[in-house]
């Protein structure tokens, strides 16, 4: 005789497996990325949206693969090689009087194709690179390895075209 005794779900019961069922299937086990998506103000966000219609398809020879949640706000490119996240706050950094002199080993200065970022290198040792000068901050994360240049090169040419040139709020 089996003593096995099969037990209802119980009201409770079901609705969490539910629940653990549906999360399973949203998870992001195929291999993309995710980004948290900024909240700029109006006009930032209009030029970001701007920008995600002009972002080239391939960059530095990687297909694009947005990162989830999806948003015209951010886009990547090789699941999580190339992480870009337009109406970011503006980095601290860009004010401090170090990085404009060149004294800060973590971040530095520069421009790449007529647009200016602010560079800075991150703990898992890729970088993130902050558009300067640009009416809404544009945030570009590069893994370790990659080549950062054609990157910000493969990248210019929208940024020009959708973000004037400017102080963002």
């Amino acid at each position: 005789m089996n003593s096995f005794r099969h037990r209802p779900i119980s009201v409770l019961g079901l609705p969490a497996l539910v629940l653990l069922i549906t999360a399973a299937g949203c998870s992001s086990a195929d291999g993309s990325a995710a980004a948290a998506v900024p909240s700029p103000d109006a006009k930032a966000t209009k030029l970001c949206q701007d920008l995600d219609k002009v972002l080239p398809a391939k960059v530095d020879g990687e297909s694009r693969a947005d990162p989830s949640p999806a948003s015209a706000l951010t886009a990547g490119w090789g699941d999580s090689a190339i992480i870009l996240r337009c109406g970011v706050a503006r980095p601290p950094k860009m004010l401090d009087p170090k990085v404009a002199e060149g004294r800060d080993p973590d971040a530095v200065a520069g421009g790449v194709d007529d647009v200016r970022w602010l560079m800075e290198k991150q703990g898992d040792g890729g970088y993130r690179f902050t558009s300067a000068l640009r009416r809404a901050y544009v945030e570009v994360t590069v893994e370790e390895g990659r080549d950062s240049s054609s990157v910000l090169i493969d990248l210019a040419s929208a940024v020009k075209k959708a973000i004037p040139t400017g102080i963002a709020n």
